[in-house]
C-alpha cells in the first residue's frame, strides 16, 4: 500500500466534504517523514492495495487487489498463549473479511511494549524478513500501534504497518449503507486518522490581507489537520441530533405499553438470523463478520399477547475500537433504553465465555450493563452438547437454532416472563369524569380488567414501577404486587 492510498482514508465516506476540495490532500498526509528522511516513495515503497474493489476507495485503503498480508502478535506479560492464539485467529478472519489474504504470522512474548516499534527492532527485522521472502504488501499487527510506532515500522519495513483498529475501520467502511452508519463510520476514521498526519514540508499560504496579518501562513498540515477538526465537529454535530431524535422517540415508546427488547453479542453469533426468524424483517444474513452495521427495529408479538420492539444492534467484537463505541453511541443507545437484552452466543465457537466477556466490556462502556439479561445459546444444531452445557452453566438461560427454529417457543415465552418480572398489576378505581385517566391505563399498560362500580370503573391493569407511580392516586389495592407475583409464577 502505498502512502497515496493509505491518505485517501475517509475521504470518500458519506457526502462529499471540504476535505474534497484538496486534490492534492492524499499526497501530503503520511508520505512526508519518508520524503524528509530521503526516503524515495516512487522508488523503494513496497505496492499495496489492501483489498479486492479495484478502482474506489469504499473503506480506509484504496483497492485494486488482494493484498498479502503478514500477521504479527505480541502477547505481553503472564497473558495466555492461548488467548494470544485465538485473537490471531480472529485477526486472520478481520484481514479476509477485509478483501486480503494472510501468508504469515510472526508471534512475540516481551514484558511490554518497546517505545519505538511496540516489537522492538529485532523482530521488526525479523517481520521484514518474512514479508520480503513471502512478497508481503502489508504487516498487520494485532496490537494497537502509536501514530509514532506505525511511522517507525512504516520506515524500516518499507511497507504499509497497519495495526487491528485500521483493519475493522475497514470493515466497517465496506459494510456501512445508511445515512447514519455511514457517518459514524467516517467519524470514527477521521479521530483515527487526525494524530496521524504528517509533516510535508510544503507551506501554502492561509492568511487574511492587511497591515498586521501577513506571514508565513500555514504548513499543508495544519490545513489538513484544521480540514479534518471541522468535518469531524460537523459530523458530531448531526450525530447528536440524531441521538436527540432517538431519546424523544424512546420517551414517546415508554409511554406506551410496548417494551423494547434488543439482541445483542459478539459479531456473526447469528443476531440477525434471529431476528429475521422472529420477524421476518429482511435483514442481510451473510457467514461474515461485521455483515450489518445499522440498528433494525421490528414489533413482535409474545405468546403472552404482549407487543414488543425487538432491534438487532451491531456487532461486538474483543479489542473493538473506542472510535468506533463513541461514534456509533446513537445506535447503541438502542440497547441502554432496552427493558430487557437478549444476548445471542454462539455455542459452537471454541472460547464463548470469552466471547461473552467481550460483549459485556462494551455493554459496560456505553451503560447497558444495568439493563436486565437473558442468554441466548445459539447454533444448538451445529454444537448440541456445547449448548446444553452453556445453559446448564447460565440458569434461566435458552438454547436455540435460529437456522432451523429450534428452541424458538421457549425463547419467546422466557422473554415473555423475564419482561412481566419488571411489572406489577394494579387495581384502580377511576371516576367516570376521568376519562383521561382510563386511557392512560391503556396507553401505559396492558389492561386485564375492567368492572362498572358505583363510584367509577374497577381497573385491573399491569405497568411498570413508573407508570405505577403516576396512577398511584388511584389505587385501591395494595395487595396487587402479590397477585403479580403470583401471576408471574403461574
Amino acid at each position: 500500500m502505498t502512502s497515496e492510498s493509505w491518505a485517501t482514508v475517509g475521504l470518500t465516506m458519506g457526502e462529499p466534504t471540504d476535505l474534497d476540495e484538496a486534490g492534492d490532500l492524499g499526497d501530503d498526509l503520511i508520505g512526508a517523514s519518508d520524503q524528509e528522511s530521503g526516503y524515495d516513495l516512487d522508488q523503494e515503497s513496497h505496492r499495496g492495495a489492501f483489498g479486492e474493489f479495484g478502482g474506489e476507495s469504499s473503506g480506509l485503503i484504496d483497492r485494486t487487489y488482494r493484498e498479502r498480508i503478514v500477521l504479527a502478535g505480541v502477547s505481553l506479560g503472564r497473558a495466555d498463549p492461548e488467548a494470544t492464539d485465538a485473537s490471531m485467529d480472529e485477526l486472520a478472519r478481520l484481514v479476509e473479511t477485509a478483501g486480503a489474504d494472510p501468508v504469515a504470522r510472526v508471534l512475540q512474548h516481551r514484558d511490554s511494549p518497546d517505545r519505538a516499534t511496540y516489537v522492538g527492532k529485532g523482530k521488526v527485522m525479523e517481520i521484514k524478513t518474512v514479508s520480503e521472502a513471502l512478497d508481503a504488501d502489508t504487516v498487520v499487527f494485532d496490537n494497537d500501534l502509536t501514530p509514532a510506532q506505525q511511522g517507525n515500522l512504516e520506515e524500516i519495513l518499507k511497507r504499509s504497518a497497519l495495526d487491528r483498529t485500521a483493519v475493522i475501520l475497514d470493515i466497517f467502511a465496506q459494510n456501512a449503507s445508511s445515512p447514519e452508519g455511514r457517518a459514524q463510520v467516517e467519524l470514527a476514521q477521521l479521530r483515527y486518522r487526525l494524530p496521524r498526519l504528517r509533516r510535508s514540508g510544503r507551506t501554502f499560504s492561509q492568511q487574511a490581507g492587511g497591515i498586521g496579518t501577513r506571514g508565513p501562513g500555514e504548513t499543508q498540515l495544519e490545513v489538513d489537520r484544521r480540514r479534518l477538526m471541522r468535518r469531524i465537529t460537523r459530523l458530531e454535530s448531526d450525530l447528536r441530533r440524531i441521538r436527540g431524535n432517538r431519546s424523544t422517540q424512546s420517551k414517546a415508546r415508554k409511554r406506551t405499553s410496548n417494551r423494547a427488547v434488543a439482541i445483542v453479542g459478539y459479531t456473526n453469533a447469528g443476531k440477525s438470523t434471529l431476528l429475521n426468524y422472529l420477524t421476518d424483517a429482511g435483514v442481510l444474513v451473510e457467514d461474515r463478520l461485521f455483515a450489518t452495521l445499522d440498528a433494525t427495529t421490528r414489533r413482535l408479538q409474545l405468546p403472552g399477547g404482549e407487543a414488543v420492539f425487538l432491534s438487532d444492534t451491531v456487532g461486538f467484537i474483543r479489542k473493538l475500537p473506542h472510535q468506533l463505541v463513541e461514534a456509533f453511541k446513537s445506535t447503541l443507545d438502542v440497547a441502554v433504553d432496552a427493558d430487557l437484552l437478549v444476548h445471542v452466543v454462539d455455542a459452537s465457537d471454541p472460547d464463548p465465555e470469552g466471547c461473552i466477556a467481550a460483549v459485556r466490556i462494551v455493554l459496560d462502556e456505553i451503560g447497558a450493563d444495568r439493563v436486565p439479561e437473558l442468554f441466548v445459546f445459539n447454533k444448538a444444531d451445529l454444537a448440541p452438547a456445547a449448548a446444553a452445557r452453556l445453559v446448564d452453566r447460565e440458569p434461566g438461560s435458552v438454547a436455540i437454532s435460529a437456522e432451523t427454529g429450534e428452541g424458538m417457543d421457549d425463547l419467546l415465552a422466557m422473554v415473555g416472563r423475564r419482561l412481566r418480572r419488571q411489572t406489577i398489576v394494579v387495581r384502580l378505581l377511576v371516576p367516570y369524569a376521568r376519562g383521561d385517566v382510563l386511557a392512560m391505563a391503556h396507553r401505559e399498560g396492558e389492561v386485564l380488567e375492567v368492572e362498572e362500580a358505583v363510584d367509577g370503573w374497577v381497573v385491573q391493569v399491569r405497568v411498570d414501577e413508573g407508570s405505577a407511580g403516576r396512577l398511584a392516586e388511584f389505587r385501591v389495592d395494595e395487595e396487587s404486587r402479590a397477585w403479580a407475583e403470583a401471576d408471574d409464577r403461574s
